[in-house]
């Protein structure tokens, strides 16, 4: 009995280890629902603009190249903030491990934490980029 109790308490403590990485998973895959309903808009707004008149006049030309570069940003925001939610699940099952495997995964779990808070700023960064790109085409249009 004394060693199931051991086990329970054991997993009860990985359990409340995990929980703040799985808030931030869940936190990142909000992330990724905007970033791919904000690409979807980008493929949808390139279509309109291509499925017009031939040929383009320069302000739409100029702005199928924005939307081009836009979706590039985009692009890494997706990947790096996907490659962040991979590592926090990487975490988690590392603490997980670490328990089963009765090791100490402190080492591991720190480094690929800090991969994860690096991937995720710098897609963060992506995704204000891109902001920043489509506020301009309110610029381009006086």
């Amino acid at each position: 009995m004394q060693i199931v109790a051991e086990n329970l308490t054991t997993v009860s403590h990985v359990i409340q280890l995990a929980v703040a990485p799985v808030f931030l998973l869940t936190g990142v895959g909000a992330i990724l629902s905007v970033l791919t309903g904000r690409l979807g808009r980008l493929v949808d707004r390139y279509r309109a603009l291509t499925e017009t008149q031939k040929p383009l006049l320069a302000k739409q030309a100029r702005e199928l190249e924005v939307l081009s570069v836009r979706a590039v940003w985009v692009h890494w925001a997706i990947t790096l903030c996907t490659v962040s939610a991979l590592f926090v699940a990487i975490v988690i099952g590392a603490l997980f491990v670490g328990a089963v495997a009765d090791i100490n995964p402190s080492r591991a779990v720190s480094i690929l934490f800090i991969m994860a808070m690096t991937s995720l700023i710098i897609g963060l960064g992506c995704f204000l980029r891109e902001i920043s790109l489509s506020v301009h085409i309110f610029d381009a249009n006086k």
